[in-house]
């Protein structure tokens, strides 16, 4: 246990991040974020992520750690990457993403980008694309495009915007997803470019015209688009 949660003075706050009502639990989470003067609450905040089930104490708490410096916050929750727990590494990915320090790019692997857990794997979309340096980033792509056709329109809505918010970089991927022979690959690679071509797009839109684009067949597709 740390000191911070053998610190008499601390243990009205922790037993608050804990209690039942949720409002509670966000008011501490709050004032341990306006006051972050003891490094030792991070552990007790990443700690509380993995098992918090209200959304906006989480967005809480990934708020106060945000206000802890990186060089403590960032090597606590690359540790819960490795997690059991699909919340804990979901909600590190998405504190991560929030703080920006890109020295945690490396610890973004090729398994959490393809997470059997969809809320994980969304995370680490997110991460990944804010996270990656300029010359990883035709990687990354390649990477992302293999999880093109994956579950529903949540899902796939988070894909195509990661890949969008990469930009031109995505084109070569894009090509390739729409000559695969999988129509559920073809049609998600479809909409992604439609919604790098018109950011203005609506997704259901896009998914729209990428089905009517799959049914006509590549030929007759380009012929009514002249």
């Amino acid at each position: 246990m740390n000191s911070t949660q053998e610190n008499p003075q601390y243990q009205p706050l922790i037993e608050a991040l804990g209690a039942e009502n949720s409002s509670i639990r966000l008011q501490a989470a709050l004032a341990v974020g306006t006051r972050p003067d003891d490094a030792g609450f991070v552990d007790v905040l990443v700690g509380r992520c993995a098992v918090e089930p209200d959304f906006y104490v989480r967005d809480m708490l990934t708020w106060a750690l945000t206000r802890f410096p990186a060089t403590v916050t960032v090597p606590r929750l690359i540790a819960d990457l490795q997690s059991a727990v699909a919340q804990a590494r979901s909600q590190a990915l998405h504190t991560l993403s929030k703080i920006g320090d890109r020295s945690a790019w490396p610890a973004i692997t090729r398994s959490l980008l393809r997470d059997v857990d969809d809320e994980v794997a969304r995370s680490a979309w997110r991460a990944a694309v804010i996270l990656a340096p300029d010359e990883a980033k035709a990687g990354l792509a390649a990477e992302l495009a293999t999880q093109f056709g994956r579950g529903d329109r949540t899902v796939r809505l988070s894909l195509s915007r990661a890949l969008v918010a990469l930009g031109p970089v995505i084109e070569p991927v894009l090509a390739a997803g729409q000559a695969h022979a999988d129509p559920e690959v073809h049609e998600h690679a479809a909409v992604t470019e439609r919604l790098l071509l018109d950011p203005d797009t609506g997704f259901d839109q896009a998914v729209d015209e990428a089905k009517r684009i799959v049914a006509l067949g590549p030929e007759r597709a380009r012929e009514v688009a002249c």
